[in-house]
């Protein structure tokens, strides 16, 4: 692990807090909380497919379709999301600064192409509690403003193994995913990249 942690407009950038055999089991855990919670691109409620795919786990998964953007405690087919595995848990307990457990983690997957808007994270009961942000995977152009759309913004490469934690007052805080750079990393054979997102959202 590493004790490098860059501020990036209030946002804690932690730089490659986890090596590579962490990621791999990680990965490992991920594969199978994809396969009981299968990876899906959503609709927004505006009727556009968004570019990243996503799936969940914990007590809630955030859902979007043309009726709006959601926490759920199901899945669209019906099940509910599988549990978080110890390894993301432990990144929280390790950055979050809080002993309250987080009850969602979502999990995006970037291919070729993909990137993510800027927006805020804001769905959730209350966005006093931080979100930890864990990346996996090729790296992706970060970029955070402030607490209202527009104005200065700052970037930086995310890389496998890299947190980060939106807090204080960088929780509410505009971001997105400009790009990736695809096929800057190894660690998924077909190229990529993941984003686990730790919230306490009910």
């Amino acid at each position: 692990m590493t004790e490098s942690v860059l501020d990036v407009r209030g946002v804690s950038i932690w730089k490659g807090l986890l090596d590579k055999p962490s990621q791999d089991a990680m990965v490992a855990d991920l594969r199978e909380v994809a396969t009981a919670a299968p990876f899906r691109r959503y609709e927004t409620p505006g009727g556009r497919r968004m570019s990243v795919r996503m799936t969940a786990a914990g007590d809630l998964g955030w859902v979007t379709d043309r009726s709006g953007y959601r926490y759920d405690p199901m899945q669209p087919d019906g099940d509910r999301w599988p549990g978080i595995p110890t390894s993301i848990l432990d990144v929280w307990n390790t950055v979050s600064g809080t002993s309250r457990p987080p009850d969602s983690c979502l999990v995006n997957f970037y291919g070729e192409g993909a990137k993510m808007g800027m927006h805020q994270d804001r769905d959730e009961t209350d966005t006093s509690w931080p979100v930890v942000s864990i990346s996996l995977g090729d790296s992706a152009l970060f970029r955070v403003g402030g607490t209202s759309r527009g104005g200065a913004t700052e970037s930086v490469w995310l890389d496998s193994g890299d947190v980060a934690v939106l807090a204080g007052a960088a929780r509410l805080a505009f971001h997105g995913i400009d790009r990736i750079r695809f096929g800057s990393s190894s660690l998924l054979p077909e190229g990529g990249r993941i984003n686990v997102t730790l919230r306490v959202a009910g």
